[in-house]
């Protein structure tokens, strides 16, 4: 006995899709923000300690906090976002 054939014109219901703003990115913690931001602080203090010592290898300190500090900006402007998103609903996210 083998089996009827399927019906091509029977299509399964599609599953909602994701906007495609949402889709690309990629998940991440929501603590991200918090801990670039004590990041930023104790590459700040690393910095000032390493220079009242004479010490140019806070110079790296400095880097290292300009860069946390713009991932703790990113990551809580995007939880931010996406916040607004989730809280306006299905109808707004199109």
């Amino acid at each position: 006995m083998t089996a009827p054939a399927p019906d091509p014109a029977a299509r399964p219901a599609a599953a909602p899709t994701p906007s495609p703003a949402r889709s690309r990115l990629p998940r991440v913690p929501r603590g991200i923000a918090l801990y670039s931001t004590v990041l930023c602080l104790l590459a700040t203090v690393a910095a000032v300690v390493a220079f009242t010592r004479g010490s140019w290898l806070g110079v790296v300190w400095v880097l290292l906090a300009g860069l946390t500090s713009n991932m703790a900006w990113y990551y809580a402007r995007r939880d931010r976002i996406i916040a607004a998103e989730n809280a306006a609903g299905p109808a707004a996210q199109g």
